[in-house]
């Protein structure tokens, strides 16, 4: 009896001592597995915080790059800005340059062509005082279609006549060599040409002149008998000889 109630002693000591055991493994592992847990929390932290180090540090990056983006932007627009003005100071410049060397040519074409004009009059002087017995002489012809020539290429440069028939005087186009009182012409109407005028384009190469018709003048009062009388009787001299 005693021995089986020491048997079940030393199994009921056995079985506590397995319990016992038991339960340190279960600490250690569960120890063990909390070290883990908090192993793995500090990684996931420290891994978060790298994730924001490095999303951080990227927004500085591009950051940087739209800065510097903005500067590129901003050179090139003003480079494109002083191209786009040196262009047009450069189309300025050209359009100029071609607009005073259009204008060199035509003024010394304008002095070339003012020295014909003497020789047209003399032509049309000499054919016009030309007796009628010569006219159909060659060199009479000649003359003439030299001066028909040289009207041909006067009109292909744009020269042309200043109008003063029946024309009212009109001081920029014409030169005015008498001023004469003649019945059926205005004050101011242009009487007859005396040396015709030429233009070209817009520049007068030598002005018309012209006779210009003027108002009569006005009555003078006429004086009283007795200023006229007064001015005719002289006093008589009273001396002899």
């Amino acid at each position: 009896m005693k021995r089986e109630t020491t048997t079940e002693n030393e199994n009921q000591n056995q079985n506590e001592r397995e319990d016992e055991r038991r339960d340190e493994v279960q600490v250690v592992a569960e120890a063990e597995e909390r070290e883990e847990v908090e192993k793995e929390e500090k990684d996931a932290l420290a891994a978060e915080e790298d994730v924001e180090g490095e999303a951080e540090e990227a927004r500085v990056k591009v950051d940087q790059i739209k800065e510097k983006l903005e500067e590129a932007e901003a050179q090139a627009a003003e480079y494109l800005d002083g191209w786009q003005r040196t262009r047009a100071e450069f189309s300025n410049y050209k359009k100029r340059r071609e607009a005073e060397r259009a204008h060199v040519i035509a003024r010394a074409n304008a002095e070339l062509l003012r020295k014909l004009l003497p020789i047209v009059d003399d032509l049309e002087r000499a054919l016009a005082n030309l007796p009628d017995n010569l006219r159909q002489l060659t060199w009479c012809e000649g003359i003439s279609l030299i001066k028909h020539k040289l009207d041909a290429v006067l009109e292909s440069e744009g020269v042309k006549p200043i109008e003063t028939e029946g024309r009212a005087f009109d001081p920029r186009v014409h030169e005015a060599v008498t001023y004469e009182e003649i019945e059926g012409y205005e004050d101011g109407q242009i009487i007859a040409e005396v040396q015709p005028g030429y233009m070209l384009d817009e520049w007068i190469l030598r002005p018309a002149l012209v006779r210009v018709a003027k108002a009569p003048a006005a009555a003078q009062p006429e004086e009283s008998e007795e200023d006229e009388g007064g001015s005719a009787t002289e006093p008589e001299d009273e001396s002899k000889e």
